[in-house]
């Protein structure tokens, strides 16, 4: 059973797929701060001084009866809440990833259109003699061992 574990693991497939969930993780995280770090406060000055962290609904009072000044206050005292800052945040950390999962994409469907693109030289031809297929290159049929005009 380990000797299995350990083809599949060193398998090129498994390799790639660890390579790029790692990456992905990466890359979320710095989505993740771009949001919270570097959009919202503005768009939260914008709009009023909001910090959309600490934008919550309380269904249910804590041990302390409210307003609670942060919603890691709100958190401590038990109190119930609807977290709408942190989901507008997630919100905004999938369309940017989604943004560039869709540009990564075209990236990659434009490189292989463009490949498919390229004619395709033939590297075989007829021989006009005996009709069977040689190199392109050939000056003497393989087969019927005659001589071919330069091509």
């Amino acid at each position: 059973m380990i000797e299995d574990f350990k083809k599949f693991v060193l398998r090129g497939n498994a390799v790639d797929m660890a390579v790029g969930i790692i990456i992905g993780v990466a890359f979320g995280t710095i989505v993740n701060s771009l949001v919270a770090d570097i959009l919202m406060p503005p768009i939260g000055l914008v709009l009023g001084n909001v910090d959309f962290s600490n934008l919550f609904i309380v269904l249910k009072d804590g041990k302390v009866a409210p307003p609670y000044a942060s919603l890691a206050s709100a958190k401590a005292v038990g109190a119930v809440t609807v977290n709408v800052g942190l989901f507008v945040n997630a919100i905004i950390s999938f369309l940017i990833v989604a943004f560039a999962m869709f540009i990564l994409i075209r990236s990659i469907n434009k490189l292989t259109s463009q490949r498919e693109a390229l004619p395709v030289q033939p590297t075989t031809k007829d021989c006009p003699h005996c009709l069977l297929t040689i190199p392109v290159k050939a000056t003497r049929c393989g087969h019927c061992t005659s001589e071919l005009k330069a091509a």
